[in-house]
């Protein structure tokens, strides 16, 4: 039985322009719907392949800011989502999420201004534009992720070193357990090494599940581990 917050989406393509680039992207145009089987899901591929698309359209159907935040955020820096969070309908399951958050790398200064802005002697600021980059963005998910969530992450790894990135990874994992659900876009080998997630690949020109030794992140990063002089040889040339 599906226990997930999120169930299944559909698209209703009637909504969506004729000239939408949506229409464009391989993996997208001959979507009719997306099923969420697994409390974590991750969405791979190479840029470009709509997997950030899916994920902040399915972020705003369910109620989030499209700059990220909790559902408690309102505010625009600017508007640069698609129109397929509006084609998008929800198939939500029994549970309801006691909480969430919409974690994107591309607009998180944005993001850690307005904490400060909203922050009171209640909920007083974590001061993240005081701390390095990699550090708030850990401390967001350290305060943020908590069970019976519902999650959305775009490129969460991309402030944090390995180490950080296996701190990341044991924060997801444990929140999975208590009731949590995560929708992912990643291109870490080490996030993707969660037990149990379903992975998720937007290239080949559709969404179909892959293993984790199938993501480009993972045969890349082996390739170049056990090859690095052979790789760096051919790409930059040997010295004489």
């Amino acid at each position: 039985m599906n226990h997930q917050f999120i169930q299944k989406i559909f698209i209703d393509w009637d909504r969506i322009s004729p000239r939408s680039y949506l229409r464009n992207i391989d993996a997208i145009r001959g979507l009719d719907s997306l099923e969420f089987r697994k409390p974590i899901t991750f969405f791979v591929g190479e840029n470009g392949s709509g997997k950030s698309t899916m994920l902040e359209a399915a972020a705003i159907a369910s109620g989030f800011n499209p700059e990220g935040g909790t559902k408690n955020y309102s505010f625009s820096t600017y508007d640069s989502h698609s129109e397929l969070c509006d084609a998008l309908r929800i198939s939500r399951g029994y549970r309801k999420p006691g909480w969430g958050y919409f974690l994107r790398a591309e607009s998180f200064y944005n993001v850690a201004t307005k904490e400060e802005d909203y922050a009171d002697p209640t909920h007083p600021s974590q001061e993240l534009h005081k701390k390095s980059h990699g550090e708030s963005f850990l401390a967001i998910a350290q305060r943020q992720l908590k069970p019976n969530g519902l999650y959305f992450l775009d490129e969460p790894e991309a402030a944090l070193s390995p180490q950080r990135q296996l701190t990341l990874l044991m924060e997801i994992y444990e929140c999975a357990r208590q009731e949590s659900q995560f929708i992912i876009v990643t291109h870490s080998p080490i996030l993707l090494g969660i037990p149990d997630a379903e992975i998720l690949s937007f290239d080949d020109g559709q969404i179909h599940p892959c293993e984790y030794e199938e993501t480009d992140s993972y045969q890349v990063m082996e390739m170049f581990i056990n090859n690095r002089e052979q790789i760096l040889s051919r790409l930059i040339g040997s010295e004489e």
